[in-house]
């Protein structure tokens, strides 16, 4: 009863940052297209025994390349909970997680060709030939050349049909009503989380724990699948609220919606937490050599102080924040949170990758080209987003359980509503 009373804030004036997109996109572009200059030449006119530069370079846009990737699988997931629990409090953020979910379609497939071309400067695995490296034989044959391309372009089919036909269904609802559509987004969302949380584990094991092929984790698909929701919900809590003080989702979305939306993001603070310390805890007592050693490079320099920040900065700092029941729907406490997970999530995934390069520790000169990868890739899929986003209803108006998240009793509305006359003797 009190979100009712609470005085609402004026609209955001975001009309300056409607250039942000683009401005990003070439920033990061010339930095991303520098780095690419530079580590060519590097590699074409340094020692053959020197540093692989375009390693560097790959390695970079694998970064950017999975932060998005895992954001845009984390909303699809919640697009599918949403049609398989059909809850009401999620109808306000359906629309614009279906067309976050949508972007695994072309938009990172073409973020993608850069990581196919650059392979095998990525992927150690591909210089080695299965008669010489039993590791290799043991994965085949996904582990050559032709497999990987094949498996990864059945992983965006899967995606790509999965998010298109919800997408597609639920703007088919916009226009018609009809409970076909909703039946069938509920069928698609039945078989599709269960392909799902396979496409999300091979994907996540092919595209970045292969960096180092010789390890072994058999949680890594759940800590990645952890890790993509809990990344997706921080965003999503960040786009309703601007929704939200634009008035856009007016009625629709509701204050204490943010409740459960923080409620999530501290279920999944917790999960992520969870996943990667279970991991820790199996591979360090089994005590294997083949196992182990993937920890102890992350030992080494200032990997050691990423592993701390990380503890802190990944569990603990947004745990003890949101535990208060009501800061869950403070913009002010819960935003500020949300955007500190973006930073951890990247310096999380930059953990898995970049070790694999840099066993001795980051070197801080090479810092511009993430950076520089991350911007092109952030900024071309924000304007993708945001013209998905203008060009339809910015919520599903047909939706069954509309009524019900404007905490409308439809019943009731239809006892008030007169009857129709009927042209007889009154």
């Amino acid at each position: 009863m009190s979100s009712n009373h609470e005085k609402k804030s004026p609209p955001l004036n975001l009309s300056g940052w409607r250039c942000v997109p683009t401005l990003l996109m070439v920033v990061g572009g010339f930095l991303s297209l520098l780095g690419l200059a530079v580590t060519w030449y590097k590699n074409t006119h340094g020692n053959v025994n020197n540093h692989d530069y375009l390693a560097e370079f790959g390695m970079s846009w694998l970064l950017a390349f999975m932060f998005f990737y895992s954001l845009a699988l984390g909303s699809l997931f919640l697009v599918m909970v949403h049609h398989l629990t059909d809850a009401s409090w999620s109808v306000g953020i359906r629309r614009f997680c279906e067309h976050i979910a949508s972007l695994l379609g072309w938009p990172l497939i073409v973020m993608f060709l850069p990581i196919a071309i650059f392979s095998k400067h990525i992927y150690s695995w591909m210089n080695y030939s299965p008669e010489t490296n039993n590791l290799v034989a043991a994965k085949l044959p996904v582990f050559t050349t032709c497999g990987f391309y094949v498996t990864s372009a059945i992983f965006f089919g899967i995606l790509w049909f999965l998010s298109s036909r919800l997408s597609s269904l639920s703007l088919q609802q916009d226009k018609t009503g009809a409970a076909e559509q909703t039946h069938k987004m509920r069928f698609h969302s039945g078989w599709g989380i269960v392909v799902f949380a396979l496409v999300l584990t091979f994907s996540g094991v092919l595209w970045m724990k292969a960096t180092q092929y010789e390890w072994f984790s058999c949680i890594y698909g759940v800590y990645f699948f952890s890790d993509s929701a809990w990344i997706a919900l921080a965003t999503v809590y960040i786009i309703a609220a601007i929704l939200y003080r634009q008035g856009t989702l007016a009625g629709l979305l509701q204050r204490n919606y943010f409740y459960f939306i923080g409620v999530l993001f501290f279920g999944f603070t917790l999960f992520s937490a969870y996943t990667e310390f279970a991991q820790y805890f199996v591979v360090w007592n089994a005590n294997m050599p083949q196992e182990t050693f993937w920890y102890l490079i992350r030992e080494n320099g200032n990997w050691w102080w990423l592993s701390m920040i990380l503890i802190l900065g990944h569990f603990f700092v947004p745990f003890f924040i949101l535990l208060p029941v009501s800061v869950k729907t403070s913009f002010k406490v819960v935003i500020p949170v949300c955007l500190w997970a973006w930073l951890m999530h990247a310096l999380d995934l930059a953990f898995n990758i970049f070790p694999t390069l840099h066993n001795d520790g980051y070197h801080f000169k090479w810092i511009w080209l993430p950076l520089g990868t991350m911007m092109f890739m952030g900024g071309f899929l924000a304007r993708v987003f945001v013209k998905k986003f203008t060009s339809n209803p910015p919520y599903p108006i047909r939706d069954p359980r509309l009524l019900e998240a404007m905490g409308v009793n439809r019943h009731l509305v239809n006892d008030l509503t007169p009857a129709p006359s009927t042209g007889g003797n009154q």
